[in-house]
């Protein structure tokens, strides 16, 4: 494990110590016997416990706080403070393992050992950073400046997507952790290795953390689009890696339900004809999310459906086709519904003038 320093110089990391910490309130309490549940082990766990206690009882009648309540109340707090001292030591025993420079006359061995507890060391804080607490210490830390600068582009793949799921792990849905990560220029390098990575896990995580600087943030939209995410995002959804051809197409279906005012950029570039194209190819689970893309490409927009129509498409024609082929099979029927839906907004209507209206 990653723990297993190879010099004397480097801090245990206690990878699976910090895991129990994350995952429960600990065990051993002396408050189980006195019908109390153990105090909890950070400011979430004591957060969530003050909602339960407050759900428990509707409009319970004010009365004085015993003296065990209050005793109880204090310990409660006193360790969910405590706990989150201890994994704020957690990070910054792993940053101290991920600022050491990398043996430059090391030996085969000794690297591969390097590289473990490297790899350990993101491991263990993209867990502790599912508490968003946890995730706004590590980038008051300057973990984040060491990530982007320097993981992102790592020799080793493994650190490389490692870095990339703690970056996305980190922003997802907290603003000034996104606004931190774009103003380092995490995204240019996110997209590049979305496009040009030779390892699919590090495209993969690399996709997670851009969905997670993109969706719900403008700013973080408005650098994706200046750095022409679109077609990255188009590319990816051409391999030949399932998973990341399926997160590609619900990231563009996510962005078209949320940001209409870009379908007219996405036209431009072509969209409508290389999605058809997509659902051209043979049938898979994936033809769901190119074809959930592409309603949302053509609701309330005339220019898609217009391009949808074009003879030379030969959508219609493969849109009935597919209906017969998924009748009968229940386990596609959302595709089914996609297909009729586009039937439907694209060529139930004879005329341009309708479809204006």
């Amino acid at each position: 494990m990653a723990n297993q320093g190879s010099g004397g110089s480097r801090l245990p990391l206690a990878l699976p110590s910090a895991s129990q910490d994350c995952s429960s309130g600990g065990s051993g309490s002396s408050e189980g016997g006195s019908g109390h549940p153990p105090p909890p082990r950070n400011l979430q766990g004591l957060l969530q416990m003050a909602i339960t206690a407050g759900s428990e009882e509707p409009d319970p009648p004010p009365e004085p706080m015993s003296e065990e309540r209050r005793q109880w109340l204090q310990e409660a707090m006193s360790a969910a403070f405590r706990g989150q001292r201890e994994e704020v030591e957690q990070m910054k025993n792993c940053l101290r393992v991920l600022s050491q420079p990398t043996p430059s006359s090391a030996g085969e061995a000794e690297l591969a050992t390097d590289q473990q507890e490297r790899e350990g060391a993101l491991e263990l804080l993209a867990d502790l950073c599912e508490n968003m607490d946890n995730a706004a210490d590590f980038c008051q830390l300057s973990g984040m400046h060491l990530l982007v600068g320097r993981y992102l582009e790592a020799g080793p793949a493994g650190l490389r997507w490692r870095a990339a799921q703690l970056i996305g792990t980190c922003s997802q849905n907290v603003a000034a952790i996104q606004e931190q990560v774009l103003g380092l220029g995490a995204l240019r390098k996110l997209l590049r290795l979305l496009d040009r990575d030779p390892c699919d896990a590090v495209r993969v995580k690399a996709l997670f953390a851009i969905s997670c600087l993109v969706r719900e943030q403008e700013a973080g939209l408005l650098q994706f689009l200046r750095l022409d995410g679109f077609s990255v995002l188009m590319r990816a959804m051409q391999q030949q890696v399932q998973k990341l051809k399926v997160k590609s197409a619900f990231l563009l279906q996510n962005l078209l339900v949320g940001h209409p005012e870009h379908k007219g950029t996405l036209c431009a570039m072509g969209m409508v004809q290389q999605l058809v194209a997509l659902v051209r190819t043979e049938h898979s689970p994936f033809h769901e999310h190119v074809l959930g893309a592409l309603c949302s490409l053509v609701t309330d927009f005339p220019q898609g459906v217009r391009e949808c129509r074009e003879p030379e498409l030969g959508l219609e024609e493969l849109l009935r086709h597919r209906c017969q082929l998924l009748q009968q099979h229940e386990e596609y029927q959302e595709e089914l519904e996609f297909c009729e839906k586009l039937l439907q907004t694209c060529f139930s209507t004879p005329t341009d003038d309708s479809m204006d209206r």
